[in-house]
């Protein structure tokens, strides 16, 4: 089939290199639960979804990506969800799927140079802000490859009023790139995860195009926002496969097999990461580091052959599949998310953007494949197709998700505007999840409150 393309220091960013770790890591045999044979997936449906938009001119070239969920102290049933529209910038809705509030990307600096591109998004609690405790939204700018950081208003939310404010400092400099000539190449800020340790927030960022990891630490000054690089890490971007054979993931010509879907699990401070066309990764934060990663699973495509047809595209050629992929994840694996419950319990959800299905792991022990549900069409909002990004949350918000609220971007939001491609956000209770499995996925309200700043 064609599948087409879109187109060692521990310390202040200096890379470590991972070979010699993948080649341990990847030329083995398969874990167990690469071997589980796979069902179909349980199906469940969505209770309300956001406005489509629309990635043209009249639609501002909005493109939903990425939702974060922020939950109100105060009135759950007041919580907002944030996703980004990349061009667009952010938009804002309540838990009616209504938009409260909408945000530009930062204008292009210069005539040639690119603007900002907002791709992923995630909340914390509790940020010493000018000494007062405040929750942000951090957003990854893509088009600019910055961190950009957005304070959160309870009282504007309580109020009715726009709730995000910006507060990212003037001076933050480019993530990755050497140079601002260099952000123009758009090897830039790409997937983004946080969590907070001894009350200090810590941010891992992907580049695109590329396996480079980063770990951030957010920092202040004369209230506003800013960071510091605490550890680089190079993941591997090609393989050794069991047959001895070296295997490269398919990309646009000088492309690397770059992460995305990202989440830390907030108690463990373990990274769950996406590398799209390779599978699914456990790298242990520690001491605000980088621990050894492990490939928990693989998508279908890994190890299969491939070529470049006459347009530049990856052809793979899956009548040669050797048989070295997994059976849950089918490329490109996408939005990454964790459901916390007691004693270390919960899950690992995880996108399977190719066959529009999520794959769900155990969050404890060796993180065993548990299953896949689709979200299909149901009476008030059609299905997910091609899903980028997602958030769960296991607390109650009122009485439209009393047992906690699983987000979806859906990249086929219908019906459409003519040949106008949508995009939107889908709002699934998560008892609606757990209940479509055969044996029901745990749903515990009370272990885990996301607004805990001190988990570990």
């Amino acid at each position: 089939m064609t599948v087409p393309r879109v187109s060692a220091s521990r310390r202040f960013g200096r890379p470590r290199t991972l070979a010699a770790l993948a080649a341990l890591l990847l030329a083995g045999s398969a874990p167990a639960a690469f071997a589980v044979s796979v069902p179909d997936p349980v199906s469940t449906t969505a209770s309300v979804e956001t406005p489509a938009v629309y990635d043209d001119e009249a639609g501002g070239d909005a493109d939903a990506d990425d939702p974060a969920v922020w939950v109100d102290p105060a009135a759950p049933a007041r919580s907002i969800v944030i996703g980004t529209l990349k061009n667009a910038g952010l938009d804002v809705y309540g838990l009616n799927g209504q938009r409260l509030q909408h945000i530009a990307a930062p204008a292009a600096p210069g005539e040639e140079a690119e603007a900002g591109r907002f791709n992923n998004v995630d909340v914390v609690y509790g940020f010493d802000l000018g000494g007062k405790k405040t929750d942000l939204a951090l957003v990854s700018d893509r088009g600019r490859d910055r961190i950009r950081v957005y304070a959160i208003d309870p009282k504007a939310v309580a109020e009715g009023r726009p709730p995000l404010t910006d507060v990212t400092a003037a001076t933050v400099a480019p993530v990755f790139s050497a140079s601002e000539a260099a952000v123009d190449e758009q090897r830039t800020a790409y997937g983004l995860a946080a969590y907070v340790e001894d009350g200090d927030v810590y941010v891992v960022v992907s580049r695109r195009s590329e396996t480079r990891l980063k770990l951030l630490k957010l920092t202040t000054s004369n209230g506003k926002v800013g960071y510091t690089t605490e550890d680089t890490l190079d993941m591997p971007g090609s393989f050794t496969l069991p047959n001895g054979q070296q295997w490269t993931p398919c990309a646009d010509p000088g492309d690397r097999a770059q992460f995305e879907g990202m989440a830390v699990d907030q108690e463990t401070h373990v990274l769950y990461a996406a590398q799209e066309d390779v599978g699914l990764w456990r790298i242990p934060l520690d001491d605000e580091e980088f621990e050894a990663p492990a490939l928990l699973d693989k998508v279908r495509e890994y190890g299969v052959p491939w070529t470049y047809d006459a347009e530049e595209e990856c052809v793979i050629d899956t009548a040669n599949d050797p048989g070295y992929g997994g059976t849950h994840l089918s490329a490109d694996a996408e939005g990454i998310t964790v459901y916390h419950a007691a004693d270390g319990k919960g899950y690992v959800l995880a996108s399977s953007q190719g066959d529009d299905t999520f794959a769900v792991y155990r969050r404890e022990g060796g993180n065993a494949y548990l299953g896949q549900f689709e979200i299909a069409d149901g009476p008030a909002t059609d299905g997910v197709q091609e899903s980028d990004g997602a958030t769960v949350v296991n607390v109650p918000l009122g009485a439209s998700f009393p047992q906690g609220l699983l987000v979806t971007h859906d990249g086929q939001a219908t019906p459409e505007d003519g040949d106008r491609d949508a995009t939107n956000f889908k709002f699934v209770r998560w008892d609606a999840v757990a209940s479509a499995f055969p044996a029901p996925l745990t749903v515990d309200t009370r272990s885990f409150d996301p607004r805990d700043t001190d988990n570990d």
